[in-house]
């Protein structure tokens, strides 16, 4: 007569544990991502600003460096935003490496045959465009915030420096792949949040992958919308 054994309970103990433990990092990656994509979302439509103009764009410029005052410093509210920003990005990183870690181990002997796995370009590429868009992020803040990365770096003229940045094309090109990176990322990571989340049901997969694609799509859309503008002679 077959009997049924069961797992001791201190396994089972750690197992549920280690479950738990992992659906949180799953859910601070996708709370400090949103964080992210709302802030990625204000920044596109801040930038078309440009569209409207030398002095349009300028003074939304200094608009958001004298937000709140006087009740916070001049400056304070962006500094306020750039500390925020940066524990989302921290904690978004470290989520991150400790689930691809957790995965791993998960699986330490590697597959001796592999199949092909269906997923998608931007699910495979997700590491190297993170990598992608954290040093372009770097190179951004040098570039257009610092300005010591700029060909002009113009204090306080925010639309001479944008001009003087994609008046070359080899810049027009940096950007134009890390904005590409960024389309990959945000596609997704906004899908894979919403199933992370608890968001999609039964059959509704394709209406979320079509609404993360249609986000990424008009986001990098945006975003190409200015270096291409200028390269062309649009603006400026």
């Amino acid at each position: 007569m077959a009997t049924l054994t069961r797992a001791p309970a201190s396994r089972r103990g750690r197992q549920g544990a280690s479950h738990r433990s992992t659906v949180m990092m799953k859910i601070a990656m996708a709370v400090s991502g949103a964080v992210l994509l709302a802030y990625v979302t204000a920044h596109m439509v801040g930038n078309l600003k440009i569209f409207f103009g030398e002095s349009s764009f300028d003074h939304y410029a200094h608009w958001l460096r004298t937000i709140g005052m006087p009740l916070v410093p001049r400056e304070g509210f962006l500094w306020l935003v750039r500390a925020g920003l940066s524990v989302a990005v921290v904690v978004h990183i470290v989520m991150a490496v400790l689930l691809t870690r957790r995965a791993r181990r998960a699986r330490p002997v590697k597959y001796v045959h592999r199949p092909p796995v269906q997923g998608s370009y931007a699910a495979r590429t997700m590491r190297w465009g993170g990598v992608i868009i954290a040093l372009f992020v770097v190179y951004h803040i040098l570039d257009l915030t610092v300005g010591v990365a700029n060909p002009v770096g113009a204090s306080g003229k925010p639309y001479t420096n944008v001009n003087a940045d994609f008046d070359h094309w080899y810049i027009t090109a940096i950007y134009t792949v890390a904005v590409i990176a960024l389309g990959f990322h945000l596609r997704h990571g906004l899908w894979s949040a919403t199933r992370t989340l608890g968001r999609q049901r039964p059959g509704s997969e394709r209406m979320f992958g079509a609404i993360a694609t249609g986000y990424a799509v008009l986001v990098t859309a945006g975003f190409l919308s200015v270096p291409l503008a200028v390269s062309f002679g649009i603006v400026g």
